[in-house]
């Protein structure tokens, strides 16, 4: 990208190799996964929060192989398969790209059990989904939760984890989904109108914890569901779900947490479900599918 604007900014050139620092791991990238927040920051959506350099290449999400590193990392060594949450504190050198210099704090050892594409949908979506639900919500076992956009991205890792937990999970997502939802061990309920006679249904006692992927509608309705020990969080509007008694998660890189996801793919309990992939040079058009919503779990790019 030269600058912000629609999918179309997105050009398949050619940029310097990347730098590798004392701590950084450059890693010959295999696949990318695509997120929302991809989009968003294409369009500027960041700005304010981030320092932000152009040319700038996209992408938090990667799978890859070790190809060098840097003189203070000992965790990796060249050859090693891993995958990472690449976030720094600026925006510029993303993941969208056949090399990705990336702090080892970021990275983790991919999981044997899966390919690259499958792998490179997991830092994100699966950090995300643990951090709410361990550190924002405290998810116990036997507890009722409740999941907004449970079929996407974060929403099915969370499913799988608070399952995985010993949670009751219920989860909204449109009715093509639903089977999906009850394969992942989730009671599904159709969003949109109607919504809250169908959970006030599926949870007569009320929800112990919420996790909302979408905001808006559903984000208002959430405290008037919850038992009044409740917890909510969003990933979606900081200050409103503050206002709501709420926590806000941004989910933060943690070579830990990702081992622990690596592991669990690895141990059959956690699956990554990738609806689509697209080469690298068809960034634009995977930016497009995920931007218009309702896609079932990850859109990855993959890089010859």
């Amino acid at each position: 990208m030269q600058g912000y604007g629609g999918p179309d900014v997105l050009e398949y050139t050619e940029v310097p190799d990347p730098k590798v620092g004392p701590d950084t791991v450059l890693v010959r990238v295999r696949a990318a996964g695509v997120n929302p927040v991809d989009w968003k920051i294409r369009e500027g959506g960041l700005d304010g929060a981030f320092p932000t350099h152009f040319p700038l290449v996209p992408g938090w999400d990667v799978a890859g192989v070790v190809e060098r590193v840097g003189p203070a990392v000992w965790e990796l060594a060249p050859g090693d398969e891993v995958v990472g949450y690449v976030r720094t504190d600026h925006i510029q050198w993303g993941t969208y790209a056949e090399m990705v210099a990336a702090p080892v704090r970021c990275l983790a050892r991919k999981p044997a059990r899966v390919g690259f594409a499958e792998a490179a949908g997991l830092p994100l979506a699966g950090l995300t989904a643990y951090q709410a639900l361990t550190q924002a919500l405290h998810l116990v076992q036997d507890e009722t939760l409740l999941v907004h956009a449970a079929s996407g991205g974060v929403g099915s890792m969370a499913v799988q984890i608070a399952t995985d937990v010993g949670a009751k999970v219920i989860g909204t997502a449109g009715a093509r989904n639903h089977d999906h939802l009850r394969a992942l061990g989730a009671t599904p309920v159709e969003y949109g109108d109607g919504l809250a006679d169908a959970l006030a249904e599926a949870a007569p006692q009320g929800v112990d914890v919420v996790l909302d992927l979408v905001g808006g509608e559903a984000l208002e309705l959430s405290p008037k569901l919850l038992t009044g020990t409740g917890r909510l969080a969003s990933v979606v509007d900081a200050g409103r779900v503050a206002a709501l008694g709420g926590r806000y998660v941004f989910v933060r890189p943690d070579p830990v947490m990702l081992a622990t996801l690596s592991r669990m793919v690895d141990d059959g309990r956690l699956a990554v479900h990738v609806s689509e992939t697209f080469p690298l040079e068809r960034a634009a058009d995977a930016h497009r599918l995920v931007q218009g919503g309702h896609v079932r779990g990850k859109v990855v790019l993959e890089v010859a």
